[in-house]
Parts: C-alpha cells; sequence; structure tokens
C-alpha cells in the first residue's frame, strides 16, 4: 500500500438545530478527520465519530486522538501493512477502541480502493445504485417532531425515528400516528426502560411501528430476550451490537428481530461486513445507523448500505439534515427518499478543502 503519511485533523462545526435525546442534547459536533497518503499523493479519508463526552459510548473525541496517536497510527507506519485485510490482526492487541479503529481503517479502505480504481462498496460486494434513507426526529417537543416529520416528508424519507423514554412514549406516539397513520415509523428507546416496564411496552404495540430500538440496557442482550417474547414488535438492537460477537449472541438468544449496524461501532468496515453476512445467513434485516456525522462517515455509510442485506432504510439523511456545509462534494442529497450511489473510486466524493480547513481545530501529521 506503500503508506506515506497519516494526518489527525479534529473539526467542529454547530448543528442547525440541536438534537436531543432523553440522555444528552448535542448542539455542536466535533469529530476527527483521517487522511491516510501513499506516496503517489493519494489520500484516503475516514472520520472518527464518538461524542465530546460519554453520554452513548465510553470512547470520546479525546480518548479516541490518544488512541490513534499513540497507539494505532504509530503502529500501523511501523508494521507497513501490505492491504487493509492485515489491519484487524495487526490491532488485535488493542482491546476494543471500536471507533478510533473504524476512522483508521475507512481512511486506509478508501485509499487502497482508489489505488485499484473501484468504488468501496462494490469491494465487499455491494451491487445497488441507490440506497434508501431514513431521517431521526430528535426532538422533545411533539408539535416539533410533527413540523420535522411535515418537512422531512418532502423529500420523501422511506423510515422515520422518533425519540421516546417513558415520560411521553405514548402520547407522542397517539399524535403522531394520528396525524400520519400510514408513514414507516420506529422508535428508539437509548435504554430509557427496564423489565419492569414490559406491561408498559406492551402498549405501544398498538401503533404499529417497524420496531423498538434498544429499549432495556445499552449493554445487554439476555433481557432482551425476555422483552421480545413479551411484544409482537421487533426489538432492534443497537447499543448492544459492538461485534460480531455480540451480534452472534443476540440471534442465538432471540434478542432482537433487527440489527442496527453502526460501522463506527464495531470497529469498521470489517467487522460491519461479517455481521451483514451473518444476519443475511440468519434472515435478519440489518440497517446502517448513523452518528450525527459530517460527509465523509456518510459517504461510508452509503457504501456500506449497497450490500444486500440493508433491506431496510438507514439514518443517512441528506448532509442539510445538519449541516449549513459539509466537508464534501458533491453533498449528500435525498430525492424521493432515496440517495444516489456514487460510481467514482474510493467513497466516491472529493473533499471541501476549504470547508474542511475554515472547521479545523487542530491537525497533525504522522510519518
Amino acid at each position: 500500500m506503500k503508506l506515506l503519511s497519516i494526518t489527525l485533523k479534529v473539526i467542529k462545526a454547530p448543528l442547525k438545530q440541536p438534537f436531543k435525546t432523553h440522555l444528552e442534547t448535542v448542539n455542536d459536533r466535533e469529530v476527527i478527520i483521517v487522511e491516510a497518503k501513499d506516496e503517489d499523493g493519494l489520500i484516503g479519508y475516514g472520520e472518527a465519530v464518538p461524542f465530546s463526552s460519554p453520554w452513548y459510548t465510553e470512547e470520546t473525541i479525546k480518548t479516541c486522538f490518544h488512541m490513534l496517536e499513540d497507539f494505532l497510527i504509530p503502529l500501523t507506519l511501523a508494521s507497513k501493512p501490505r492491504n487493509p485485510g492485515e489491519l484487524q490482526s495487526l490491532w488485535s492487541g488493542i482491546r476494543r477502541n471500536a471507533m478510533a479503529k473504524s476512522a483508521l481503517e475507512q481512511a486506509i479502505l478508501d485509499l487502497y480502493a482508489k489505488q485499484k480504481e473501484i468504488y468501496l462498496g462494490r469491494m465487499f460486494g455491494g451491487e445497488r445504485s441507490e440506497v434508501a434513507a431514513g431521517v431521526v426526529i430528535a426532538s422533545n417537543d411533539v408539535e416539533d417532531a410533527m413540523r420535522q416529520i411535515e418537512a422531512f416528508s418532502q423529500s420523501g424519507y422511506q423510515r422515520y425515528k422518533i425519540k421516546i423514554d417513558p415520560r411521553h412514549d405514548l402520547e407522542f406516539l397517539s399524535q403522531i400516528r394520528g396525524a400520519y397513520p400510514d408513514i414507516p415509523l420506529m422508535a428508539d428507546a437509548n435504554s430509557a426502560y427496564t423489565l419492569n416496564d414490559i406491561p408498559h411496552l406492551q402498549k405501544l404495540d398498538k401503533y404499529n411501528l417497524m420496531m423498538i430500538e434498544q429499549p432495556l440496557g445499552h449493554d445487554d442482550i439476555v433481557e432482551h430476550s425476555r422483552l421480545q417474547k413479551q411484544l409482537q414488535t421487533p426489538i432492534c438492537l443497537d447499543e448492544s451490537i459492538n461485534s460480531f460477537h455480540d451480534a452472534n449472541s443476540a440471534l442465538a438468544l432471540g434478542s432482537c428481530g433487527v440489527i442496527n449496524i453502526k460501522m463506527a461501532k464495531v470497529g469498521g468496515w470489517t467487522e460491519a461486513v461479517k455481521i451483514h453476512d451473518l444476519c443475511v445467513e440468519h434472515d435478519v434485516p440489518v440497517w446502517c445507523g448513523g452518528m450525527i456525522e459530517f460527509g465523509i462517515s456518510r459517504a461510508h455509510n452509503i457504501a456500506l448500505a449497497t450490500l444486500k442485506g440493508f433491506t431496510i432504510a438507514g439514518d443517512i439523511s441528506s448532509s442539510s439534515r445538519y449541516w449549513e456545509e459539509d466537508i464534501i462534494v458533491p453533498e449528500v442529497v435525498v430525492e424521493k427518499g432515496m440517495i444516489q450511489v456514487p460510481e467514482s473510486a474510493g467513497i466516491g466524493v472529493s473533499i471541501n478543502e476549504k470547508r474542511l480547513k475554515a472547521l479545523t481545530t487542530y491537525s497533525e501529521t504522522y510519518r
């Protein structure tokens, strides 16, 4: 692969509107852009997407930067991997830190695909020329949520996800279903419930939801198995799925009917594809989760969603969902509920260098 250097850039930008859950309200988004450069001047791009505080996962921007700078990058540059297939074995002595690993693997795979002059999704068997788009409605106010649904419906989004917790779930779902009886709707609980809430959760069955995402503990698989047996609505696991092993355990226990694959959270392309293949084998639908990311991560997610098992619209919204201006060209656009898959090599998009520079708060290059 002839890696010459790896650059880390911390960037930060305000969201167009706050992203609200019962766990946290996000007003500004900070990520780490990873650039892997070869001796011929080609550059591959990845994006590390932990949050600035550990409310969603244990990783943060600071811990992720530390792992990349002090462990993953030195090990990678010293080892001179011949191809991306060597990375998982190379990094096996570094436990967890999935988002740091994912970002570096993304950059190296993007570079490798550019060297091979092939679209990244095709390298893993992706065949779709367009992918279905879903959108997250993150608001604690039902009137605001319905205004967002109305606005996003103009682009034809094929799935709407609302955030719920025991304080307002019935009110939210009742009013939304009253106004929009037929939209593809799912609810994301972000671990807001316990097994004591089974009678309450059973009341959600009447709202014809596509799924309830992560109702119980963020690290639980066993209790979700007990809950799924008591619900008609499929459970989707998100926070609990951090590896192929987690997904295999969840399917063996019957803990869910759907799995949300977040490339960043499971450690990158290699692990995400293994989980996808497992779910295809077991006829369990998957969809591609989002992390309020910029365009580089979004472009990787689009490439991942071209694989055949992604039969449910993912959290891959237009760039304009969060940003006044994204860091990629062209920006991601949803039209009639679909996103066109690029054909160019790598992740298929270019970098808006002016915008990237304007958002960069810190940069360091390693050789």
